[in-house]
């Protein structure tokens, strides 16, 4: 695979992964820490329970990290510098 290539992987993995990790990451953390707040409004999925935001907020911030992780992998895989292979001497 060429540089070229290999930036364009990245850039899309980056766009279409690292993106909606973040967002989803970040959304994750502010539906958790909604659950400790007293008396707060909270709806989630049709649910007014602390224990469904703190559910939900900690599996998407999980899943978040995941996706965040994604285009990482791609650029370290694809933009490497790949080992000399030994020649073979038989």
């Amino acid at each position: 695979m060429n540089r070229r290539t290999a930036i364009i992987a990245t850039v899309a993995a980056a766009v279409l992964c690292g993106c909606p990790g973040l967002f989803g990451c970040l959304w994750g953390v502010i539906a958790a820490g909604v659950s400790f707040v007293p008396g707060a409004d909270i709806n989630i999925g049709g649910s007014s329970d602390p224990q469904t935001a703190l559910q939900t907020g900690l599996g998407a911030a999980c899943v978040g990290l995941i996706l965040i992780a994604i285009p990482v992998a791609v650029g370290f895989f694809t933009l490497r510098k790949k080992p000399d292979q030994p020649q073979s001497t038989g």
